[in-house]
């Protein structure tokens, strides 16, 4: 359906397990080089990788212990409205449990942070540059806010045991209309990732209360796009057969993913796949072949 690929098993086992991985990239130009066990390039990571091992799950588990489920997906890298999970019948993506195949360096990372992204305008007053006392410079007056952004400390709750850590940048300015003239107003994007112990509401009015006392008259605060949270649903037997396979202890997701699809619609759900999440969206994405080995162990190990 569109640009997403939906594969099924029928086995008529009890159990069914999601396996979803997106197929889009954040832009950029890396070129793709292979050194030896290790895939250089744009997307190796986040998450070509992760897309990888549930294509080599789907053509060699010829038969297993429990049904699978293999979502590609295409458009998670930008506005949530166009992503194609919400394209498919809910009836195509239902199962006892999902597995986000995200990279986690094949360590299980519970549940994720929900993200709002808000566009603050600060007013002013048009004047010539001669003559600046006559107005308000709009985009000086975003001194004081970018300057309590950079100092800016997040909550790190602690829940089912994950740490989790937010955070709120500035992540795009713009403002100005000649160089002869002072500005009356500026823009400021803002990007706020919250822990799962807030729902879009609360998340939306503690970023208004903290920015509150930065804005003035005629200033505005507008939220442009949001996603929830998801909490940990590691008592799920499944999910925690998956930390248990992994050998390793689990932690938080410090990030959104579509943990948060599945947990709205009450499928429980978690992340798991190869490479290093600091690796995403950066200029030196690499997957090796031993991270791609132990994902597919692992998952084999569930599905089987």
């Amino acid at each position: 359906m569109g640009d997403n690929v939906v594969a099924r098993t029928h086995f008529g086992r009890p159990e069914r397990v999601v396996l979803a991985g997106h197929l889009d990239t954040v832009p950029g130009d890396q070129p793709w080089r292979l050194e030896g066990p290790t895939l250089w390039g744009l997307g190796a990571v986040d998450m070509k990788g992760g897309l990888a091992v549930m294509l080599d799950l789907a053509v060699c588990l010829s038969e297993a212990g429990r049904d699978a489920t293999y979502v590609f997906y295409a458009c998670e890298e930008v506005e949530r409205e166009r992503n194609g999970l919400l394209q498919l019948p809910p009836q195509l993506v239902r199962g006892s449990v999902a597995i986000v195949c995200e990279p986690t360096a094949c360590v299980v990372e519970a549940g994720c942070q929900g993200v709002l992204k808000v566009q603050a305008v600060l007013a002013g007053r048009r004047a010539h540059v001669a003559r600046p006392w006559m107005g308000a410079n709009a985009v000086h007056r975003l001194g004081p806010l970018l300057s309590w952004l950079g100092q800016w400390q997040g909550r790190e709750p602690v829940i089912d045991g994950c740490r989790y850590r937010e955070s709120l940048q500035a992540v795009r300015v713009g403002g100005g209309v000649a160089s002869n003239v002072v500005p009356e107003r500026a823009e400021l994007e803002l990007n706020y990732r919250f822990a799962p112990d807030r729902d879009l509401a609360c998340a939306e009015e503690a970023l208004r209360e903290m920015v509150a006392e930065h804005l003035g008259e005629g200033d505005t605060l507008e939220v442009t796009d949001g996603a929830p949270a998801a909490p940990p649903a590691l008592h799920h037997p499944l999910l925690a057969s998956l930390v248990e396979a992994s050998g390793e202890p689990p932690r938080a997701k410090l990030g959104w993913t579509d943990v948060a699809f599945f947990a709205e619609r009450g499928v429980p759900a978690a992340n798991f796949g190869p490479g290093g999440p600091e690796l995403a969206h950066s200029a030196g994405e690499h997957v090796t072949a031993a991270s791609l080995e132990r994902a597919r162990d692992v998952l084999g190990r569930l599905l089987a």
